[in-house]
This record gives C-alpha cells, sequence and structure tokens, in this order.
C-alpha cells in the first residue's frame, strides 16, 4: 500500500474560499494518518502560495477560518506545499514572496517524474 499523497491544486478559483478548504482539509488529514503528502499549487492556485493571498480567503462560513489557517494546520501536520515554477512568472511572483509553509519551487517534470517513480496516490483538483 502507497504511503505518500500527492494533491496537486491547479484550477481552483481564489474568489471561493469554501472550493479551497476540501483539498487543504485532506492533506492535513492524510498527514496526520501519517502518510507522507505533498501539495504542489500550480496555475491560479499558485498563489496560494504567495504571502497575503490565503489570509484574506475564508475557507467556509461556519469556522471562518482562513485558507491560510488550513495550510498552516496541514503544515503543522507535516504536509509539504510546493509552487510550480511557471506560476512565479505567471503571476509576477518572487520566491521571497511565498509564505514560510511552502517548502520550495518545482518544476512540472518533477512533479510527472515524482508520479510515474514512486508508489503514491494522486488527488487533482
Amino acid at each position: 500500500m502507497s504511503k505518500k499523497l500527492v494533491i496537486i491544486l491547479a484550477n481552483t478559483d481564489l474568489r471561493n474560499g469554501d472550493e479551497i478548504g476540501p483539498p487543504i482539509f485532506q492533506a492535513s488529514l492524510a498527514a496526520s494518518m501519517e502518510y507522507e503528502v505533498d501539495v504542489y499549487c500550480t496555475g491560479p492556485s499558485g498563489q496560494l502560495m504567495k504571502k497575503g493571498i490565503a489570509e484574506g480567503l475564508v475557507s467556509s462560513t461556519e469556522d471562518r477560518a482562513t485558507v491560510y489557517d488550513h495550510i498552516r494546520a496541514a503544515h503543522d501536520a507535516g504536509a509539504k506545499f510546493f509552487c510550480c515554477s511557471p506560476t512565479l512568472d505567471l503571476f509576477d511572483m518572487t520566491e521571497e514572496d511565498l509564505i514560510p509553509e511552502c517548502e520550495g519551487i518545482l518544476g512540472g517534470s518533477h512533479v510527472i517524474e515524482e508520479i510515474m517513480e514512486s508508489d503514491c496516490r494522486i488527488l487533482s483538483y
């Protein structure tokens, strides 16, 4: 059985915090179950790794937590967050713009290699 989960956030609508919450909650849950979890944020979702963006998004009308609160909780549970390299150019971001919970910048070839050469499960949003 695979002990690694890869979550790819690509087409998330940043105007809708409720849409972003579930995959981050799943990352937190899987990490708390002691699975290795990598969350790759690419395209519009890559902006979640920029300081100030996730802090301004409320993920649910029930708990009023921000998306950043959920990212921190998932990170604290052991999930690793990455920003896809083309996202930096696409949204005029630099490495200095990234939140502390972002482990680094990775290209698409790394993500594909990781998926193809390891025994992992993938969730894509």
